[in-house]
Order: C-alpha cells, then structure tokens, then sequence
C-alpha cells in the first residue's frame, strides 16, 4: 500500500504506466477501485492509497468500489454481510 500524500507525482506516474500500481483506495472509508472511477478522483489527496492488485486491497482489509466495481462489490457483500 502506498499513500498518495508520500509519493512524488513524478514517481505516481511511472508506477502506473509499469503496472506497480493498478488500484487506488480511500484510507478513511476502507475502500478501494479503479484509478479512472469518478469517486476516487474526488478524494482528498491525504486519504488516497495505492495497491497494485486485489489481493493488496483486500488484504489490508479495504472493500471494493459499489461504483467502478460493481460486480466485485456485489459478491463482498453477499459474502461479509451474509445477503444473498
């Protein structure tokens, strides 16, 4: 996990464009998506992180995106919240 607020813009980008970073998430809330969701562009520069996969995200115990990740949202939920 990498915060925004600890990365130069400079190195944000060449982890993006190497496929080191493919997540962007949201400290505060717990949750993460993708880096083009109109959700996560709102976010305060303080509460936004970075992981490079799922597995990271879900790992540091962040929930997918009901936006940008619907489907992965959906099966989270039918999964932590016993809804079927």
């Amino acid at each position: 996990m990498i915060y925004h607020s600890q990365i130069s813009s400079k190195s944000l980008r060449s982890k993006i464009h190497n496929h080191e970073i493919g997540l962007g998430g949201n400290r505060k809330l717990k949750i993460y998506g993708l880096l083009s969701c109109q959700s996560g562009k709102r976010m305060k520069i303080e509460n936004r992180v970075f992981f490079s996969n799922e597995y990271e995200a879900l790992k540091n115990k962040y929930r997918p995106c009901g936006h940008c990740m619907r489907k992965e949202y959906k099966i989270w939920k039918a999964i932590h919240l016993n809804i079927k």
